[in-house]
């Protein structure tokens, strides 16, 4: 493993330059950075370091980069360096999971003790981590990507295969399925996770300075360009680039991506020479890409390079028995977000989060598991799941639904189970056994 890496954010080049001098001297790998956004950009789940920054910042601040981290790994220490003034706010940051906060000036000595004991919790967490993958407990894949139907275990063991090498990967998916989370982890597990993660949104970036944003360009190179300029494949090298929703990429600009995409060089605008580029691209799509070459809309030779690997992410609906267990999970996550003691689900909830649609797939799951901790109840605009007009069908799914829903409430035991529906435990066998349950399937642990 890599040594720890402290990131130190703030916006004043002199106090970056001092607390990078004073950790490099106390013997710390450190990067310091003059804005937030490039700290998402390394700040991966795996990421082996800390975070220390400022609070009062433009753009993004202190306290919003810290929330933006811990939604990509709760456990990164985020330290926050702040001013006099700042005192009251960094301990109600703490609250909401600052590790520690330092204020300003900050002694050269006090500043590498804090980083000290961050870097070392970060160390227990990461080791912890990989103790837990070794004695065959989940890891970081299935934390990503939880669920037990075959689908999800296939997707989890090619996305291992993938990861370890450099081919270009697309990632198919209906919105909402978790296409980012899989680029996320295709990167993480990868020989560059040490390097950035530049997640590029093809279908939010202004037509006029698209070109602009991704090759980068020289001073003078249109009017309003003072100074030369990266772009994101430009500060990407090492890393991976993530094209999301790459089929709204303007036409014109697919010739230009594909001549990357093979030659492995830029151009930035208003320069002649091309620059090598060490980048592995992940490209997203919420549409099979062939029926947008069908209709002119896409390059087939920017398809053809680009799904060297084709990862498709599964919908809710194609894994619904993953539905109850997911839901659990995302309870809890937001549970520790809001810091609130351990939520109870009661069969009811799970019963009828098992017997609806969600079109929105993981992220609609997840905005109702969020309102569900907050004390909303289970609003959603999810449809009920069409059943069969046949009462027989209509009976069978509901009972199976209900079984389900009951051993994932209680964690696969089987005792609470069958006392709860009123019924034998050798018919509550008989039953599992023709609807194809297996209680281990429902274990949380």
């Amino acid at each position: 493993m890599k040594a720890p890496l402290v990131l130190f954010i703030d916006d004043e080049e002199e106090v970056r330059r001092s607390a990078a001098q004073s950790l490099d001297l106390a013997g710390f790998q450190v990067r310091s950075l003059g804005h937030a956004e490039a700290a998402l950009e390394l700040a991966t789940q795996g990421f082996n370091g800390i975070v220390i920054t400022d609070i009062r910042m433009p753009a993004m601040d202190g306290m919003t980069l810290m929330g933006r981290i811990h939604e990509i790994d709760p456990d990164i220490p985020v330290i926050l360096a702040t001013g006099h003034g700042d005192v009251q706010l960094a301990v109600r940051a703490m609250r909401e999971g600052a590790y520690d906060f330092i204020e300003k000036p900050f002694t050269s000595q006090h500043l590498a003790d804090v980083a000290a004991r961050a870097i070392d919790r970060r160390r227990l967490v990461l080791e912890n981590r990989l103790l837990r993958a070794v004695a065959g407990k989940s890891d970081d894949v299935e934390a990503r990507m939880p669920g037990r139907t075959q689908v999800m275990i296939d997707l989890r063991y090619r996305l291992r295969a993938v990861a370890a090498t450099d081919a270009d990967v697309l990632i198919i998916g209906e919105t909402g399925s978790g296409k980012e989370v899989v680029a996320r982890a295709l990167h993480d597990f990868s020989s560059r996770a040490g390097k950035p993660f530049i997640a590029i949104n093809c279908a939010a970036l202004p037509e006029a300075l698209i070109e602009s944003e991704l090759f980068g360009h020289e001073a003078g190179a249109f009017p309003g360009a003072m100074r030369a300029r990266y772009g994101k494949f430009e500060h990407a090298r090492g890393g991976t680039v993530l094209l999301d929703e790459i089929g709204s990429m303007p036409i014109g600009l697919q010739a230009k991506l594909l001549r990357v995409i093979q030659d492995r060089v830029i151009s930035r605008l208003g320069s002649n020479e091309t620059l090598p580029l060490d980048v592995r691209f992940v490209a997203t799509s919420k549409t099979e890409l062939d029926e947008d070459v069908a209709a002119g809309r896409f390059r087939a030779d920017l398809l053809y390079r680009l799904n060297v690997v084709t990862l498709r992410v599964p919908s809710l609906q194609a894994r619904r028995e993953d539905v109850p267990l997911l839901f659990l999970q995302l309870v809890r996550e937001a549970a520790a977000r809001h810091r609130r003691e351990d939520i109870d689900v009661p069969p009811s909830i799970m019963s009828e989060v098992s017997n609806r649609l969600w079109p929105g797939n993981v992220r609609e799951l997840r905005n109702a598991a969020e309102r569900y901790v907050i004390g909303l109840g289970l609003a959603t605009e999810a449809e009920p799941v069409a059943v069969s007009n046949r009462l027989s069908e209509r009976v069978s799914e509901f009972e199976r639904g209900v079984i389900a829903s009951l051993l994932t409430a209680h964690g696969g035991t089987l005792k609470p189970v069958y006392e709860e529906l009123g019924i034998s435990r050798k018919t509550l066998y008989e039953k599992m056994q023709r609807y194809g349950l297996d209680r281990r399937d429902h274990n949380q642990n």
